[in-house]
């Protein structure tokens, strides 16, 4: 028990010196033409429950149904008990900042135009998931690590509504999408 308990503390510390060492260097962006076609979310399930609130963007944005990919992060959960959405957890950290979970692997195995980082406090693995994501434009709050995102809308994480319009016209002015 002991020796487990240091295990994790040590996986804790190697992922925090690879989040370190990844953040000094430039990032990869993908290469693809301006617009929104593909859409992920990481979500902190702890602080905002409702993840399906993420598809309103289908509409919003004339995407496709199946190009919104949802991922969520939850300190602890069961892995008996059903979830709406996939969810990953600090038990799936491993050595050297790897995450070992099917579900974000699979997440992390696409490429996104758009990727919306919904947390507003620093927890290794939604920043690694963030680091190792590929996407063209990386968007998240105030209160996190700004070299994570290339956009920052400061609102409340509870105020979905205003997020919401708040990217719509940040990515108008970019170009990214056409008004409706």
């Amino acid at each position: 028990m002991i020796l487990k308990g240091l295990q994790e503390k040590l996986k804790y510390k190697s992922g925090q010196k690879f989040l370190q060492r990844e953040l000094k260097v430039p990032g990869t962006k993908i290469d693809r033409s301006k617009g929104i076609t593909s859409l992920g979310c990481i979500v902190d399930l702890d602080l905002f429950d409702d993840s399906n609130v993420f598809y309103d963007f289908v509409d919003e944005f004339s995407l496709r149904p199946n190009s919104v990919k949802i991922i969520g992060y939850k300190n602890y959960y069961d892995k008996n008990s059903p979830y709406a959405t996939p969810v990953f957890s600090d038990k799936d950290l491993g050595w050297n900042g790897k995450i070992e979970n099917g579900y974000a692997l699979e997440f992390l195995n696409r490429e996104y135009d758009l990727l919306i980082n919904y947390y507003n406090e620093d927890k290794l693995l939604l920043q690694l998931m963030t680091l190792k994501a590929k996407s063209r434009i990386n968007v998240g709050f105030d209160g996190v690590d700004e070299n994570l995102n290339d956009l920052i809308i400061k609102t409340s994480l509870k105020d979905f509504k205003t997020f919401k319009a708040e990217l719509k016209k940040y990515l108008i002015i970019l170009n990214e999408i056409k008004i409706k």
